[in-house]
């Protein structure tokens, strides 16, 4: 009479419960952090701000006709911003970075300029990542936009001429 092992006992059985369950042991484990990492919505108005663009188009015509050209020069967390060509704006800009995926990330400061014509600021934290730059005057009459990457070996330029292609 020959001693048969219990099912338990033996490698084949446990090997077929293995992979089914690390199977879904990783399902339930990308589960958890699609839940948890939502991507944040663009916009919740996206009809009133489809409405709104030829607002903004008229900001970027209007920056256009003063033909304005500004260097962005982004270094650690020191930022400087001077401005290159078109009418000297002596007033405050408003320059806000747009994150491409994450709206936490989004901010916007106030420059104004220096005796030199500079407009510096220093950061709370270096720039990392892909980054929709806008800068406007203070009165929301022009606006100048942009996309760049940073950390970057190269300085930023604004360019009203750009926004027209």
């Amino acid at each position: 009479m020959s001693t048969i092992e219990p099912w338990y006992k033996q490698g084949w059985p446990w090997a077929l419960i293995i992979l089914p369950l690390v199977v879904v042991v990783a399902c339930v484990t990308t589960l958890m952090i699609a839940i948890n990492n939502k991507p944040d919505l663009v916009a919740e108005d996206y009809y009133k701000k489809g409405k709104a663009i030829n607002v903004d188009l008229s900001r970027l015509d209007n920056a256009y006709r003063l033909a304005l050209k500004f260097r962005l020069k982004v270094t650690g967390e020191k930022l400087s911003l001077t401005q290159t060509m078109g009418e000297p704006q002596k007033a405050a800009l408003k320059l806000r970075f747009i994150h491409r995926t994450q709206k936490a990330k989004d901010f916007e400061i106030l420059l104004t300029a220096n005796a030199a014509g500079t407009f510096e600021q220093t950061l709370n934290m270096p720039l990392e990542g892909k980054w929709t730059i806008q800068l406007e005057s203070f009165d929301a009459k022009w606006r100048i936009q942009t996309v760049d990457k940073f950390p970057s070996d190269h300085d930023t330029m604004l360019d009203s001429f750009a926004n027209r292609l």
